[in-house]
């Protein structure tokens, strides 16, 4: 990995940090159940990176900049993890089977949605 590689991650790791943080501060709506602002995150997360795979590119240094850095700092796995060790903690299964579910499939949903938008267009 070269200097410029580096640069290509932290530029990208900062503005997915910025949306990240944005998303989590200004997203407080509930539209009939509650879907926590680390899911709405990786479901963005998700369609980008279906944006992305769609898009096939083959040039590295786009692919440092928004695979490594910009969705490497978006995306929220480790918080995904922590919610649903909180619920096993407090011995909500039934809500940490849901929560799970909704994440998985909607995210893989999302990918699908800007993979599928890409190839439609």
């Amino acid at each position: 990995m070269n200097f410029s590689s580096v640069g290509l991650i932290l530029l990208g790791s900062t503005f997915g940090l910025i949306l990240r943080i944005y998303i989590n501060n200004n997203f407080k709506k509930s539209i009939g159940f509650n879907i926590q602002n680390t899911s709405i995150v990786n479901f963005l997360s998700s369609f980008f990176l279906g944006i992305l795979v769609a898009l096939n590119f083959v040039n590295n240094q786009i692919l440092v900049l928004f695979y490594s850095g910009f969705l490497g700092c978006l995306g929220t796995f480790s918080s995904f993890i922590y919610q649903l060790f909180i619920l096993f903690k407090k011995r909500q299964f039934l809500r940490l089977f849901f929560h799970y579910n909704e994440v998985i499939i909607l995210s893989f949903l999302f990918f699908y949605l800007g993979y599928f938008l890409i190839q439609f267009f």
